[in-house]
Order: C-alpha cells, then sequence, then structure tokens
C-alpha cells in the first residue's frame, strides 16, 4: 500500500501535471497546424507550383510493375510536414521568448535599487562609529 501512496503523490505533484496538459495542449496544437498546412497553405502552394496537389509531388526511381508496386520518393509530403515543423517549432519559440521575458521582468524588479547617497553617507558615519 505504502507504494501505490508514493505513486499517488508523485503522480499529483504539480510538474507532472503540468507536463501532462502541455503534452494534451501540444498534441491538439499539431493536430491544428496540420489542418491549416494541408487545408489552407498547401493548396495556395500547389496552386503557384502549376495547379498540382503539392503532398502527392514525387520522383518515381522505378515504375510500379505487374503486382509491385513503385519506388519513389515523396518530396511533396517531406516539405508538407516540413512545414508543418517549422510552424510550430516558431509557435514554441515565441512562447519560450515571452516566458523568459516575463522572468527577467520579475528578476529586474526583485534586484533592490543601489543605496542613494545619504544612505552611503550614513554608512560611512556608522563604519567610522565603529572603529
Amino acid at each position: 500500500m505504502g507504494m501505490m501512496k508514493e505513486f499517488k503523490e508523485f503522480a499529483m505533484r504539480g510538474s507532472l501535471v503540468d507536463v501532462a496538459v502541455a503534452f494534451v495542449m501540444g498534441a491538439a496544437f499539431g493536430k491544428i497546424v496540420t489542418a491549416f498546412v494541408d487545408g489552407m497553405v498547401m493548396p495556395v502552394v500547389g496552386m503557384l507550383a502549376s495547379g498540382q496537389d503539392f503532398s502527392q509531388l514525387k520522383y518515381i526511381l522505378k515504375a510500379a510493375v505487374d503486382d509491385k508496386p513503385e519506388v519513389a520518393i515523396m518530396y511533396g509530403s517531406f516539405l508538407t510536414v516540413l512545414l508543418d515543423f517549422i510552424i510550430v517549432a516558431f509557435a514554441v519559440f515565441m512562447v519560450i521568448k515571452a516566458l523568459n521575458a516575463s522572468k527577467k521582468k520579475e528578476v529586474a524588479a526583485a534586484v533592490p535599487p543601489p543605496p542613494s547617497n545619504e544612505e552611503k553617507l550614513l554608512m560611512e558615519i556608522r563604519d567610522a562609529l565603529k572603529k
């Protein structure tokens, strides 16, 4: 029973719950980006690239023969996934940049201002009286 209690404490720790929420949100965001790229960006790119479906672009190495499928390099689908990755990476970069900026403001606010001239003079007097 002790192991179950320890596991429950571990699972309910704040950082683990935060990671789980971030994972679910990241998966949902990835689906949104994929839908955006597949449904909105790639049709425009395909239209600019002579009106073909960009995700179906391929370089055929060996044509299909009888019941054997063709061997092809699917560079169109690779470029689509690469564009997905670039959009997600940029979004994550912007979130981390915003978090770092807010942390810098907190650190700057936490540092006390240097002593004023009057405080410096009072410290010198205090030190002189100690001698």
